[in-house]
């Protein structure tokens, strides 16, 4: 699609419709200030760094290990282009030795990049883990941000309860694991957001590891005198789980029937589990697990809003080989996860907008270190991490439409914690309150 034809027939409901005024947890009376795009928003995060030669660029090996001639696109799922021919290390053979690698079918029919739009090259403002993900979900890049402590600035998260109305188990946010800071991305300290504002946060790989079984799958109330063992375990796997900062829990407050909801949710999950009855990806663990646990809660709970956050990539630090074959078994899971929502999720089935993005790239040149195929691994720091791509899908998402291109790149990572607001209707309020960048913008006005 042409950017002028789609400027033409975009955000008609928008022009002159009525909204409905909500009562906020503040409650006051408020009505939102655009019309929503869609009903649920589903947010994916390719955390650990993500270098664009060997993503969206499709240069394989050619753009990494001076291999001329071994270029494809490994994520055939989110991007159109033909997969590489030689050399196949990217798939699931444990070995990840070139031409000795089973690539994973494809699931969609149709790429994402067909089915919505792609920001063919965006920046991202902060080459660390952290300050990356900060940016992604609060639209500040927070340069100041130290790790290990909640974000400074409003989270998605916060804007959407707040001034969406939403109630707790209405937004999630799952991790890929308790280490870092992961756990304290689920709101802020912001003095007018904070945690009575937040994201329910899980992450399904702890509290359904094996320590999470021991713990909490056969569950009973024990007497305070005579069992105090097992009570300080649990305490103990919960205070690990959730973790304590500054005083504070890193979970919110649900209500009676919210918490009742949750831990049915994860005694049925339990049961799932066992019977091996999961929603996973035909090829799961890591990050593929997460999704699938993603899956769980939107099939559940139907959330407004949920965040999946994936880190297997990390690996590209001292395995390149481990890195592509983490991009492609992401890509696998991502195909999957949107998949499911149009088929087996009904509520959620056409009324569901999905953004990805990287929270930052990689070094344009290697470090020394040499995987078991003598490929060289990659850090970042230098310009080329803040080179990343960005994409959604969905409803009112133009589709088949590319934005930007290596000589003239278009936005920023900062922006996808506006574009979420523009979709839940309440953009115009998240702009006014100043806490995103003042050059962050929707990638609707992007395009």
């Amino acid at each position: 699609m042409k950017r002028k034809e789609f400027l033409k027939k975009s955000f008609t409901l928008t022009a002159g419709g009525i909204v409905m005024p909500y009562i906020l947890p503040t409650g006051r009376l408020y009505a939102r200030t655009n019309a929503p795009l869609a009903d649920h928003v589903v947010y994916v995060l390719f955390a650990g760094g993500v270098r664009q030669q060997d993503s969206i660029l499709q240069q394989y090996l050619e753009g990494s290990q001076g291999l001329s001639g071994i270029g494809g696109n490994i994520m055939y799922n989110l991007f159109e282009g033909a997969p590489p021919t030689s050399k196949i290390a990217y798939g699931t053979s444990p070995s990840g030795q070139p031409n000795g690698s089973s690539p994973i079918p494809k699931i969609l029919s149709q790429s994402l990049q067909k089915q919505g739009t792609v920001f063919r090259e965006m920046r991202s403002v902060n080459g660390g883990h952290y300050g990356g993900l900060n940016s992604l979900i609060t639209g500040s890049a927070s340069t100041g941000q130290g790790l290990k402590v909640r974000p400074s600035m409003p989270t998605i998260f916060e804007y959407a309860r707040r001034h969406g109305g939403y109630k707790a188990t209405d937004v999630w946010f799952i991790g890929n694991g308790i280490g870092n800071s992961t756990p304290l991305l689920n709101s802020s300290l912001h003095p007018d957001y904070g945690l009575n504002y937040g994201a329910n946060f899980f992450a399904p790989n702890i509290t359904f590891g094996s320590e999470g079984y021991d713990v909490l799958a056969n569950a009973k109330i024990y007497h305070p005198q005579e069992e105090l063992e097992p009570i300080y375990k649990m305490k103990n796997f919960l205070d690990n789980t959730y973790r304590v900062r500054q005083g504070q829990m890193v979970g919110i407050k649900n209500t009676d029937d919210e918490k009742t909801r949750i831990k049915e949710f994860i005694r049925a999950t339990f049961q799932k589990k066992a019977a091996g009855q999961l929603s996973f990806p035909p090829v799961s663990g890591g990050d593929g697990a997460t999704i699938g646990y993603a899956i769980e809660v939107l099939k559940e709970f139907k959330p407004k809003v949920l965040v999946v956050n994936m880190s297997e990539v990390d690996v590209g630090h001292g395995s390149f080989t481990g890195s592509l074959q983490a991009l492609h078994r992401a890509d696998h899971a991502v195909g999957y996860l949107w998949q499911y929502i149009q088929s087996q999720i009904p509520e959620m089935s056409g009324k569901t907008i999905m953004l990805c993005a990287p929270e930052c790239g990689r070094n344009l040149n290697p470090n020394p270190i040499k995987d078991e195929n003598d490929w060289f691994g990659y850090d970042h720091g230098d310009s080329n991490t803040n080179r990343v791509w960005g994409m959604m899908a969905g409803p009112n998402v133009p589709s088949n439409l590319e934005v930007g291109s290596e000589s003239s790149p278009v936005g920023y990572v900062n922006d996808f914690s506006l574009t979420i607001a523009e979709i839940l209707g309440i953009k115009f309020d998240v702009q006014t309150n100043g806490y995103v960048d003042s050059y962050a913008r929707s990638l609707f006005e992007r395009i």
